[in-house]
């Protein structure tokens, strides 16, 4: 009796396997995609701007000496 339903246990298993890592994939590629509003400022871009105007102050500092 066990013996026979395993052939059909495996297939079950299988599809629901694939189904998941199909779900899964979809769901990353959705998630991947999605882009950061322009309205605001990136960190990057924070830090960039915050770099120059150290470097500013700096060269200032440096200059006066």
């Amino acid at each position: 009796m066990i013996c026979g339903s395993i052939p059909m246990m495996i297939f079950i298993l299988a599809s629901g396997y694939l189904f998941t890592v199909y779900l899964l994939l979809a769901l990353a590629k959705r998630t991947g995609t999605k882009t950061v509003p322009r309205s605001f400022p990136s960190s990057a871009e924070g830090k960039r701007q915050q770099e120059i105007s150290v470097r500013a102050k700096v060269t200032q500092v440096v200059n006066s000496q």
